[in-house]
């Protein structure tokens, strides 16, 4: 009986310290290891792929910029959700789930965030503009 419980002790124990050392030795990520990791996950295309589909239609274009830089040129017809705020806005203004979408920001991160939340939340059909407004502008593309 002892050897048993002596047993159980140690499978506790080792139990225990198997399930809080990763933890412990985890490193800290920075914000370029949090974009790397997201772009893992997630459907990225390139800005003409994205100029493409803007003209085919059928896509509903998400700018996550904050609302200052959105109201110094966006892509046309985009609407602006604030990455701090897409959680909480984009039930109400894409409901559904299904809806073809391109994200985008300044240079390709915040979108790759915020793909990456969308695709948690249950959007389907969401894709990052890699390059993001800064690749647009490049490009030569329209803007509003």
């Amino acid at each position: 009986m002892k050897k048993r419980v002596l047993f159980v002790s140690v499978l506790a124990f080792v139990l225990t310290l198997a399930l809080t050392v990763p933890t412990a030795i985890a490193k800290d990520m920075t914000a370029k290891d949090l974009v790397m990791e997201a772009k893992k996950s997630i459907c990225e295309i390139s800005v003409s792929d994205a100029k493409a589909l803007l003209d085919k239609g059928g896509y509903i274009f998400i700018d996550c910029r904050e609302p200052k830089e959105f109201k110094m040129g966006h892509i046309p017809g985009a609407m602006n959700i604030p990455r701090g705020l897409m959680e909480f806005k984009i039930a109400k203004k894409v409901p559904d789930k299904t809806a073809n979408i391109v994200v985008y920001c300044k240079k390709g991160g915040r979108g790759c965030l915020t793909t990456c939340c969308l695709c948690r939340m249950g959007y389907k059909n969401i894709k990052n503009m890699a390059g993001g407004w800064m690749g647009w502008e490049k490009a030569g593309y329209p803007i509003e």
